[in-house]
C-alpha cells in the first residue's frame, strides 16, 4: 500500500512522513479510540454510584452457623445462640483543624450528592464483636464432636473456647 502525498510538500517532509506513515496511522487510530465514548449506553457518574452497605443480621448468622454445625459428623440438628458485645459499626472520616493558639476542632467529612443531600464518608466497617456462644445439639455429649464444634464456632466468631458452650439436646 503506497500513500501518495500532496505535490506541494517539500521533499524532506515527504521523506519523513513516508518513513513513519504506519506509526502515524497507529497514533491517529489511538487518538480516535480515545475520543469515542465507552459503554454504549447511559452512563452513571461515579459520584452517583450507590455505596455498598453490608447489614449484619445476627439471626441470619446464627441460622447459617447452625446449618454449618449440623453438617459436622455426629453433631445432628444444631441450634445456635450468639450474644454480642458490640454490633457492626462504621468508622467515619474526620477533618481536624488546629488553630494558632493550639485549639483543635473535629468534624465529620461529608460529600454533597447534589440537590442539597449530604452523605458521610466511611473509612471502614468494623465487624461485630461477639461475647459468647451456646450450641445445643444431640452430639453435644461426645467430646470429639464437642471439640470440633468449639473449633468451628471459634474460627467463625473469634471467640475463645472458654466463651463457647456446647450442650446436648433432649432427644
Amino acid at each position: 500500500m503506497k500513500i501518495t502525498w500532496p505535490k506541494g510538500l517539500f521533499p524532506a517532509a515527504k521523506k519523513l512522513l513516508g518513513r513513519y506513515q504506519y506509526v502515524l496511522l497507529v497514533l491517529a487510530v489511538g487518538v480516535l479510540l480515545l475520543l469515542l465514548p465507552m459503554g454504549g449506553g447511559e452512563e452513571k457518574p461515579a459520584a452517583a454510584a450507590e455505596p455498598l452497605t453490608e447489614c449484619f443480621s445476627l439471626e441470619e448468622f446464627e441460622e447459617k452457623l447452625a446449618r454449618t454445625i449440623s453438617q459436622i459428623r455426629g453433631a445432628g440438628e444444631a441450634q445456635v445462640v450468639l450474644s454480642l458485645k458490640s454490633g457492626s459499626r462504621q468508622v467515619l472520616a474526620q477533618d481536624t483543624q488546629r488553630g494558632a493558639d493550639g485549639d483543635s476542632s473535629s468534624s465529620t467529612v461529608t460529600l454533597g450528592r447534589g440537590s442539597g443531600s449530604q452523605e458521610v464518608v466511611p473509612l471502614q466497617t468494623l465487624a461485630p464483636q461477639f461475647q459468647g456462644a451456646l450450641v445445643v445439639c444431640p452430639g453435644g455429649e461426645d467430646p470429639e464432636v464437642c471439640l470440633q464444634i468449639i473449633q468451628a464456632v471459634s474460627a467463625l466468631t473469634g471467640l475463645g473456647s472458654d466463651r463457647i458452650s456446647v450442650c446436648p439436646s433432649q432427644s
